[in-house]
């Protein structure tokens, strides 16, 4: 299969040699347009460490929490079956191509860089699944049954945003491998989950360690 030129060109972009591969994810059945992992392997020019610095592709990469949220929803399919689900900072959308798959009603897959939102489509339809995008949260008004949030808290100012996400939905699941000890009205911790990057970026294993709170 061919990678979707926009991504492949937006890749190229930033690591000349970069190529885009579908890759089967582990403990699961979905495949996800990521960075082929040979291209991982090489030490990166100072340009190139700039131009990733500036523009990161958070979307070519499945993250560990967003691999371990959609192990959850594999083994947990009764938490969005037949409901309207939110995939917040979606990335490759994994969380939500999870929940489409698990058999929710219809799944939007939320991310404010238009390049993500071609990796949520685009692996959608190497799928076989169907979801919704949408650029801007705060533009919109929708509430939803359930939210799906993977990785939003790396910086801790975005905690701000636990508050609108709850105004919004009628539960949250939020997964994180870098906040363990989330102090918020209205959320407890539902489950310690293990997954790692991919391609592996070697993250110590700390980072491969996911707690899962629900809200």
């Amino acid at each position: 299969m061919t990678p979707p030129s926009d991504l492949a060109d937006a890749l190229v972009a930033l690591l000349g040699d970069a190529r885009l591969r579908l890759q089967a994810l582990p403990g699961s059945t979905l495949s996800l347009w990521l960075v082929d992992p040979a291209n991982m392997t090489r030490a990166f020019s100072p340009a190139e460490t700039q131009r990733l610095l500036e523009a990161p592709p958070y979307w070519a990469f499945c993250w560990a929490s967003g691999l371990a949220l959609a192990h959850w929803i594999v083994a947990n399919p009764e938490h969005v079956a037949g409901r309207q689900v939110l995939d917040f900072g979606s990335g490759s959308g994994i969380a939500g191509l999870a929940a489409a798959q698990a058999g929710a009603a219809r799944v939007v897959c939320c991310d404010l860089d238009p390049l993500a939102l071609a990796a949520c489509r685009a692996n959608a339809q190497a799928n076989g699944l169907q979801i919704q995008t949408l650029a801007d949260f705060q533009a919109s008004t929708e509430r939803f049954e359930l939210i799906l949030a993977a990785d939003v808290l790396y910086d801790r100012a975005n905690l701000s945003l636990l508050g609108s996400l709850q105004s919004r939905a009628d539960s949250l699941l939020l997964a994180d491998s870098r906040v363990r000890d989330l102090v918020h009205p209205g959320f407890s911790r539902l489950a310690e989950l293990q997954a790692c990057t991919l391609p592996d970026l070697a993250e110590p294993e700390e980072f491969r360690r996911v707690t899962l709170y629900q809200g």
